[in-house]
């Protein structure tokens, strides 16, 4: 009888059950679910798109990113698009660039190539962006620690791989250094990353008619940055 009363009194006296969990309608509340109009790229400066990606990347920094609602984005961004900007950035999974500049969906073209350089088909995807779509800023982004220019340096050979890396040997071989040209030396990797950035921003202007007129109207900028792999700041170089 004992063992009974006190089993019965374990029952009476369980832990009230959890809260249920906030509804999602709550959840969503303060969520952005805003996507760039037409009228509102139109009216934006190439400076001005310079800092909107500046400030995003100071909350990366912080850890401090806007809280968007994606699928309203998509809804929203379903017919039209109105990017601010066309980033050219290296493959390197460790460089999600949307998040690095703190953008949402229909914020900004992104073009990826290991070794961020630029070929036919990149400038014709910038000439769309721009020309077209009405983005305001190019934005060529190399990052620290890169493969590709690493394996340029030491002048990898490996299937498609090989005349990929053509295209990086220029930036290499253009940089003055006296101290030890190896994939090892952090010091001139980095040297070819930003020489690597500033020749394609050369051919840029140099091979596309389009956007070196652009930029000569100031309707658009072409700009340079690097990426720091320890910290996640962008530096933008001059």
């Amino acid at each position: 009888m004992l063992t009974l009363t006190a089993f019965l009194f374990s029952c009476s006296t369980q832990e009230p059950a959890p809260a249920p969990a906030a509804t999602p309608q709550v959840e969503e509340q303060g969520l952005v679910e805003k996507v760039l109009t037409a009228e509102e790229q139109a009216a934006l400066t190439p400076d001005e798109v310079i800092n909107i990606l500046k400030a995003g990347n100071e909350r990366f920094l912080s850890n401090d990113l806007t809280r968007r609602d994606h699928s309203e984005q998509v809804r929203k961004s379903t017919l039209a698009q109105y990017p601010k900007a066309i980033v050219l950035s290296c493959v390197d999974s460790r460089v999600p660039v949307e998040d690095v500049f703190d953008r949402g969906i229909g914020d900004i073209f992104v073009a990826r190539v290991a070794g961020n350089f630029v070929n036919e088909d990149i400038l014709g995807s910038m000439e769309f962006a721009t020309k077209v779509a009405g983005a305001k800023l190019i934005l060529v982004m190399g990052h620290e620690h890169c493969g590709a220019v690493k394996s340029a340096i030491s002048d990898v050979k490996l299937g498609n791989i090989t005349p990929m890396l053509s295209k990086i040997r220029p930036a290499v071989e253009a940089v003055e250094y006296d101290g030890e040209r190896t994939a090892d030396n952090q010091e001139f990797v980095h040297m070819v990353c930003e020489t690597n950035v500033n020749k394609n921003i050369d051919r840029i202007r140099a091979e596309s008619d389009i956007l070196r007129e652009m930029e000569e109207k100031n309707e658009i900028k072409i700009v340079g940055a690097v990426y720091d792999m320890d910290n996640g700041k962008v530096v933008m170089l001059d």
